[in-house]
């Protein structure tokens, strides 16, 4: 069996990127950054196409969808991940990932990969779900609350 050698934790830095109007979702977007990465205008600019052209179409056939989600673009040790996230049916989280390695031509085939996300990513991704459950699964749904809260914008 082969076995990989287990990534040291250290903590991340997150950032709040604003928010992104990619019809028909409003996304949060988060940046994450390993040690030694920076969050370039091309890595945003190459996130937000990504978006904007594969996820709207994934957003229509799935249907059912909440009109909001959240992003994390993430350059890491070993490449960008960009996960795009949005909610459907008032409780379900949907996602469609591009993970490019630094110095490769094309993204890998990430629908062919089991992967969901990394620790660094799963914190953001939890800290979502609470907000979701806190401001969009009441007696009354608040979009602008859920867009307002941010996880918390500290090392993850």
């Amino acid at each position: 069996m082969k076995h990989s050698v287990t990534e040291r934790y250290r903590p991340r830095a997150v950032s709040d990127l604003g928010v992104w109007d990619v019809a028909p979702l409003k996304l949060k977007v988060y940046g994450i950054l390993a040690d030694g990465q920076e969050m370039t205008e091309q890595v945003v600019d190459t996130a937000q196409s990504f978006v904007g052209t594969e996820v709207p179409p994934l957003v229509a056939a799935e249907g059912e969808d909440n009109g909001l989600g959240f992003v994390i673009i993430h350059p890491g040790e070993l490449g960008v991940s960009v996960l795009a996230h949005w909610w459907i049916q008032g409780s379900v989280l949907c996602q469609h990932i591009r993970r490019t390695l630094w110095g490769a031509d094309a993204p890998m085939k990430t629908a062919a990969r089991p992967v969901i996300a990394c620790v660094w990513e799963l914190a953001l991704i939890n800290a979502e779900q609470e907000a979701w459950r806190k401001t969009m699964m009441t007696a009354e749904p608040d979009a602008l609350a859920y867009l307002q809260a941010r996880a918390g914008l500290k090392v993850v």
